[in-house]
């Protein structure tokens, strides 16, 4: 006991020595004649305007508008081409697997946009000849590249999009009946794509689960009927489902089937 007592009295007189010591150090520090100098920091400014020369102007507005798009490029990627229907299954298949983020959630987002590229490869080049590439060379205004970039993903939208699910975005909008594609507007036509997305990946999903819920079911009722209803059946379905899975090459047939989903 008397030796604990030491041991603490020691180690709070370290502590008073030390901080006393950093107290010293940084009021010397202070008050030197080094730091009574005030620290001098750089001045950063961003102006918008203000040349004579109206070409400059344009190139600070297209970075500014360039900004812009890169800031809601995430937002773009996944609502407005196939990225959503091909996360969404791909979840629902880890998720039937049960094999607890296996894979990461890094693999799939990044199979997930190497796949979206893929199936938007056609619209993309589509709207680097049509768009980009004349708006790069002078040739078309911002505003019709603008139109011409999105007349291809319109396309491509509407293909995939339920009439069911346009009807009632055009309803709650309050819109006069369209007569054609022409007279959708786009925030009419984009949250009617997104949900027709996600009750297709969801059906796709549903189907994923059918032959692993089947493995459950026989696991369970096998366990049960050997009076073993204490163990968990996931511990013994899982084996089984990676088996199967791997057996029909089930990567294989999940992106082809999602390839193939968007006709």
């Amino acid at each position: 006991m008397l030796i604990g007592k030491r041991k603490y009295r020691f180690s709070i007189l370290g502590l008073i020595i030390t901080g006393l010591v950093l107290v010293v150090f940084w009021t010397g520090l202070l008050v030197s004649p080094v730091a009574a100098q005030p620290l001098e920091l750089p001045s950063i400014s961003l102006q918008v305007g203000g040349e004579d020369n109206p070409g400059s102007l344009s190139t600070t507005l297209q970075l500014i508008l360039l900004l812009t798009v890169l800031s809601l490029a995430p937002a773009i990627v996944i609502l407005l081409t196939s990225f959503t229907r091909i996360i969404v299954v791909l979840s629902f298949l880890r998720s039937s697997l049960a094999t607890n983020q296996m894979p990461p959630n890094q693999i799939l987002i990044g199979l997930a946009l190497f796949l979206t590229f893929f199936v938007m490869a056609p619209t993309l080049q589509e709207v680097n000849r049509e768009a980009i590439q004349p708006l790069l060379q002078g040739e078309i205004a911002q505003d019709t590249a603008f139109t011409r970039a999105m007349d291809p993903i319109r396309t491509f939208m509407f293909e995939q999009t339920r009439e069911k699910d346009l009807a009632l975005f055009v309803k709650m909008a309050k819109i006069e009946r369209p007569r054609n594609f022409d007279d959708i507007p786009n925030y009419v036509l984009i949250p009617s794509f997104i949900i027709s997305e996600l009750k297709t990946a969801f059906q796709i999903g549903f189907i994923i689960f059918i032959p692993f819920l089947i493995i459950d079911m026989v696991v369970a009722s096998a366990l049960m009927s050997m009076g073993m209803m204490m163990l968990p059946p996931m511990m013994i379905s899982l084996p089984f489902k990676i088996l199967l899975f791997v057996l029909v090459d089930g990567w294989n047939l999940v992106i082809q089937s999602l390839i193939q989903s968007f006709g």
